[in-house]
């Protein structure tokens, strides 16, 4: 059973994604301790609502060093919601503009449609070989609750020995990345702890990558 740490930084349903993880095989530590968070096999980041207070949350229990260090290290990370939007460069809200974490280019801005939130179900279209949809149908649909997502993908990869970022994009308005695969690095914009049985299985097929 493999040892995943919930980091709790005063940003999202803890208990929601413990149960989730569970259920998918994981042997859970809800933790704000950086040690802790630093050596389980995983670490998953939730977040929920505005990217300047999940942020502020983050940098007060050292959650971004947390990240930077166990990537340097290969150790894998999964953010969820405003947990992968935290890994862009920036959040940009109602023109407040916020530093993230810088694990990857670019900004997280409002979605351009006629209704926001985006919250409900909708399928997402997910690249050949990813690890994440692994086993999951390409219509099966995933809840999605959020106004505001990463809408380009600007990292050059060109050259690099690294296999390039696996991109799952969706659409509400426009497209915009509905998860990523960097190496030990992956996060989703939807909750697959509430998308029932696909969203279960993208927590086993992460889990089982540890």
């Amino acid at each position: 059973m493999r040892k995943v740490a919930l980091l709790d930084y005063g940003s999202g349903n803890l208990r929601s994604a413990q149960r989730a993880l569970e259920r998918a095989g994981a042997d859970v530590e809800i933790t704000s301790d950086f040690d802790t968070a630093l050596n389980a096999e995983g670490l998953l980041v939730p977040g929920v609502g505005a990217f300047e207070a999940c942020m502020g949350g983050l940098l007060a229990v050292r959650g971004d060093r947390i990240i930077g260090r166990r990537l340097a290290g290969g150790r894998p990370v999964l953010g969820i919601c405003v947990g992968m939007q935290i890994l862009f460069d920036r959040g940009v809200e109602f023109d407040a503009e916020t530093p993230g974490c810088g694990e990857w280019p670019g900004s997280v801005t409002r979605l351009q449609a006629d209704v926001l939130p985006h919250m409900g179900w909708n399928t997402v279209q997910a690249p050949e070989g990813s690890t994440l949809f692994a086993g999951i149908d390409d219509d099966a649909r995933f809840y999605f609750v959020h106004s505001f997502a990463a809408q380009e993908w600007t990292m050059d990869s060109a050259g690099s020995k690294i296999a390039p970022p696996r991109l799952t994009w969706s659409d509400h308005g426009g497209r915009f990345l509905a998860a990523v695969e960097n190496g030990p690095l992956s996060a989703t914009q939807f909750h697959p702890e509430k998308s029932g049985d696909v969203g279960a299985q993208l927590l086993t097929n992460w889990i089982g990558s540890l």
